[in-house]
């Protein structure tokens, strides 16, 4: 198993909901982790509700560029909208670096939510192409910001897959999300395939919808 104990967590979003939900598991299992958010403030803020419902002193909180030139392996929670943006105004901070996709390129309408076409073919090969520097991989799509939040949910029954070029940066990927107790990281193919992956989280969202639940995924036999 990859030791991920030394690490640093970057999480660019994470005053959102998915980004903040996995600071404070991350937080929880012993890992230290930096919340990042286009000020500091808030950043401080978010990190100090994840510092007391915790009960850690792990977590602190920095503007973007900040989180992401303090952290060894940096998380991108961010709408689609941003995302291409802020990942260019980082490219120096995040240079060398492992940085986690799980951006999700949706659209909704009447009908619910659609996968909406990316350039590139997918969120991560997107920032991919804009952190050439940078060992990019996709991951945690599909894990339900709700659960992560509710610390009473003591497990959360699901499989994480992690999809990267990069032997050695997906098999730290995986060992954050074992580090999630009921989680685990299974490795999901090649960066090229990570469209699907994103696409996938519409199907959850409908599934959610009609039946009331928090659903995420299982791999049989392995």
């Amino acid at each position: 198993m990859t030791d991920i104990s030394g690490l640093k967590i970057g999480v660019l979003g994470g005053t959102g909901p998915q980004g903040r939900g996995l600071a404070l598991r991350w937080a929880k299992a012993g890992l230290t982790v930096v919340i990042g958010s286009r000020a500091a403030d808030r950043a401080e803020a978010a990190a100090a509700e994840l510092r007391e419902l915790a009960g850690v002193t792990a977590i602190s909180g920095l503007d973007n560029a900040g989180c992401a030139a303090a952290a060894d392996v940096v998380l991108v929670a961010v709408p689609w909208d941003g995302h291409r943006e802020l990942l260019e105004s980082l490219r120096a901070e995040l240079t060398g670096k492992i940085v986690i996709d799980c951006v999700n390129p949706l659209g909704f309408d009447k009908q619910g939510p659609f996968a909406l076409p990316v350039e590139e073919g997918s969120a991560a090969q997107q920032a991919s192409l804009v952190l050439p520097e940078s060992r990019v991989t996709a991951a945690f799509h599909h894990v339900s910001a709700v659960l992560l939040a509710d610390l009473s949910v003591s497990e959360m029954d699901i499989d994480v897959l992690v999809l990267g070029d990069d032997r050695e940066a997906t098999d730290v990927v995986r060992a954050l999300a074992d580090a999630i107790p009921g989680t685990r990281g299974i490795y999901g193919g090649r960066l090229r395939n990570a469209h699907q992956v994103e696409a996938f989280t519409a199907n959850l969202i409908a599934i959610n919808k009609r039946y009331k639940a928090h659903a995420g995924i299982r791999v049989t036999d392995v």
